[in-house]
């Protein structure tokens, strides 16, 4: 031990440069979230005193209809939105990344625009397209001789419009990530492939998915996370009036209970049920994808 002292006492300027980072760690990562786990059994209104209530914001929050509602519309959002984002994304790195398509710098540029377009032009967009009066949407659906519809009257209307927006955004994100590792896939695979006389979707499903697994699996992990933290397009889509009808998530049910209503303790509590919810999910989808032994 004495050793060790020592020798971080002849490196200390190397330490000293270096430990802002770590102080800014522990100040703003380390402390609060051990912080909040203490926060969790007490009830705060973030002036006042803490009350020590033990796990009655747990036990509130099980028997709460609108934390189970929110974590219905997560779940349904998350479904719409990651499963066909992904499976569309996939398919654009896969085309891309064929030999007979030029300018590959420009559509990879392209489809990842969307991801750094700031998320209030985003929504400026799509409230645009399906205003439920004068979207582009409806218009482009009376010239086709069908009815309108009030997009964001009904749960699904604005679950539709919500998971469009986050597929749109993130559909070149993820892309650039499978393209990234189909261009390591050894060319020779799918000469082979072709002299053998594979069509496309048989390269596709025999040659590309078996080799991407590791990729997909961390795209489905991290769109897990991230579908479980879906707050601003709901928030900004409804803007200062109340969620629109199916877009109240998790996260903005705890976002609106700790700094609307200042129950910091009970969202607290939400949010150590939303970490767990996320590992359980990230957890089955890790033994769904990941059948390998390695």
């Amino acid at each position: 031990m004495g050793g060790l002292l020592k020798e971080i006492y002849k490196s200390r300027t190397l330490y000293l440069f270096i430990s802002p980072f770590y102080i800014l760690f522990l100040c703003f990562s380390v402390f609060p979230i051990f912080f909040s786990i203490y926060l969790a059994a007490h009830s705060w209104d973030g002036i006042g005193e803490m009350k020590y209530v033990g796990l009655d914001n747990f036990v509130y929050l099980f028997n709460d209809p609108v934390f189970w509602k929110a974590l219905q519309n997560n779940i349904i959002l998350w479904l719409l939105s990651n499963g066909p984002m992904l499976v569309i994304s996939l398919a654009i790195a896969f085309i891309i990344n064929l030999q007979l398509v030029k300018f590959k710098s420009f559509f990879r540029i392209a489809f990842f625009l969307p991801n750094i377009t700031a998320m209030v032009a985003v929504v400026i967009i799509f409230q645009s397209f399906f205003g439920n009066e004068f979207g582009l949407m409806n218009y482009l659906l009376t010239e086709l001789g069908l009815n309108k519809i009030a997009w964001f009257n009904s749960e699904l209307g604005v679950q539709t419009v919500i998971a469009l927006m986050i597929g749109w955004r993130y559909m070149g994100y993820n892309a650039i990530i499978y393209l990234s590792g189909l261009q390591k896939i050894p060319k020779d695979y799918y000469e082979a492939a072709e002299l053998d006389g594979a069509t496309l979707f048989q390269q596709f499903t025999k040659i590309t998915l078996p080799v991407l697994r590791p990729i997909i699996l961390f795209t489905i992990m991290m769109s897990t996370i991230g579908g479980f933290q879906i707050f601003t397009e709901p928030q900004v889509l409804a803007g200062p009036q109340s969620p629109y009808p199916g877009s109240d998530t998790v996260v903005l049910y705890l976002f609106r209970e700790g700094f609307k209503y200042q129950h910091f303790g009970y969202a607290a509590s939400v949010s150590w049920i939303l970490f767990i919810i996320i590992g359980l999910f990230s957890f089955i989808n890790w033994k769904f994808f990941n059948k390998s032994e390695d």
